[in-house]
């Protein structure tokens, strides 16, 4: 093998032509033949016995071409790269030329990591917002255990938004009654966005016994494809009106809703839970902000492969989520009414995203000397290792140190430029 030639090309791609002796080609042609002789039958020859001359000159010389190339390319494209000193970051683009009689040419185009440079990466402004709790945020977390525990009670009155309504109901378009349009005894809460847009809203002020019609549009996208879009006329009759009964709200109620015993005890700790939420949401949305500003200041000729190896791994974990639930990816995205290629351009900004933070990072630390310590390290197995159940060792055996020190280098990093970022509040909606 000779590393001919290496030529950096545009978009962070190298083309490699490395050239392949004759004796070393005839060496991978003699490999096919030993692997193929078996299953090639040859008259005159008992199988498996016929000469690899005999084949050749039967079957024409390039008959143990394609698997001679097969054998010699796993051999010399790693030693090429290394010769090169480059980093492919996806499989080499390949086509084989130049055949004379003393070998021939591997032509690889490789996508490398692309140089990357990231100019005032520290100080950058970033909104945070503000994680203080409000009454307000406290009341509505009562207000959610309450209807949890509320209870109904049939009235005698007409019916108003909250409470709810038990009707027969038949839908007609265009006069004429349609499948899946028909309901008895059904339950419906006034403002909960259960039936059509305006349908709920047709019901407020009817009373039991009372007949009405419900004027509707089937919204555009509407999942029946022969209803979208078009009005529709219900009939309802209004058999019974019940209203949504709150318990009050004192220590009684915190003790039916909880393991506090007074109510002053469970709004404390509504508070520091919601506390807490805020915090996490805050800080989120804060290091997102910090690296959309941190890209910004990224320049890099990122090649097009890198995105879609990224994108193949969304695409690996989303089918392995999916078929939890029993269902291939595959008639996922066809019950979505999509084809695999449209499905996959919904995650292509995402993953080109994540590209360019993992980029931007990655040059960072190397600026910044980020570097885990060995006790950072063990600290991660030890928590790895609590998280799963497993012991300490185990952990090492199933998860690589690199992978551990690379996860490690990428969240000091996010928190050095976060704790470098001027927090302004939110510009006011």
């Amino acid at each position: 093998m000779e590393l001919k030639n290496t030529e950096k090309l545009e978009h962070s791609q190298v083309k490699l032509t490395i050239g392949v002796s004759a004796a070393e080609l005839d060496k991978a042609k003699d490999a096919a033949y030993k692997k193929a002789k078996n299953q090639i039958q040859v008259p005159g020859f008992r199988k498996g016995k016929a000469p690899r001359k005999i084949i050749e000159k039967m079957y024409g010389q390039g008959v143990f071409l394609d698997d001679a190339l097969n054998i010699i390319y796993p051999e010399v494209y790693p030693k090429a790269v290394e010769e090169a000193g480059i980093t492919p970051v996806a499989a080499a683009d390949v086509n084989v030329d130049n055949f004379t009689d003393d070998g021939f040419e591997f032509i690889c185009t490789v996508p490398v990591e692309p140089e990357v440079s990231v100019k005032d990466y520290k100080g950058v402004e970033a909104e945070k917002a503000d994680a203080a709790v409000t009454e307000e945020d406290i009341k509505a977390e009562l207000d959610r255990l309450a209807q949890r525990d509320a209870s109904t009670e049939t009235v005698e009155r007409a019916a108003a938004l909250g409470d709810t309504v038990v009707i027969d109901f038949e839908g007609f378009v265009d006069g004429v009654a349609f499948e899946g349009g028909k309901g008895e005894d059904y339950s419906l809460k006034l403002g909960s966005g259960t039936f059509i847009p305006g349908f709920e809203d047709q019901l407020v002020g009817k009373s039991a016994g009372e007949d009405c019609d419900v004027n509707v549009t089937f919204p555009e996208e509407y999942q029946a494809a022969d209803l979208a879009g078009k009005p529709a006329v219900f009939k309802c009759t209004v058999k019974s009106v019940m209203e949504t009964v709150l318990p009050e709200m004192d220590d009684e109620f915190a003790k039916d809703v909880s393991e506090f015993e007074t109510l002053d005890e469970l709004k404390k700790d509504i508070e520091g839970k919601i506390a807490e939420s805020k915090r996490s949401a805050a800080d989120r949305n804060f290091e997102e902000k910090v690296l959309d500003k941190v890209l910004a200041n990224m320049e890099a000729d990122i090649p097009d492969a890198m995105y879609e190896a990224q994108l193949d791994n969304i695409m690996q974990d989303y089918s392995y989520r999916i078929q939890q639930q029993g269902v291939s990816l595959e008639d996922y995205v066809k019950q979505m009414g999509m084809d695999m290629q449209s499905f996959r351009g919904i995650f292509r900004e995402q993953a080109e995203r994540q590209v360019k933070v993992q980029l931007a990072v990655k040059k960072i630390a190397e600026l910044e000397n980020i570097v885990p310590t060995d006790e950072d390290v063990d600290a991660e197995y030890a928590k790895l290792a609590e998280m799963y159940g497993m012991e300490t060792d185990k952990v090492r055996q199933f998860v690589p140190v690199d992978s551990i020190k690379s996860d490690l280098t990428t969240s000091k990093t996010i928190e050095m430029l976060k704790e470098n970022a001027v927090a302004v509040a939110p510009a006011a909606e």
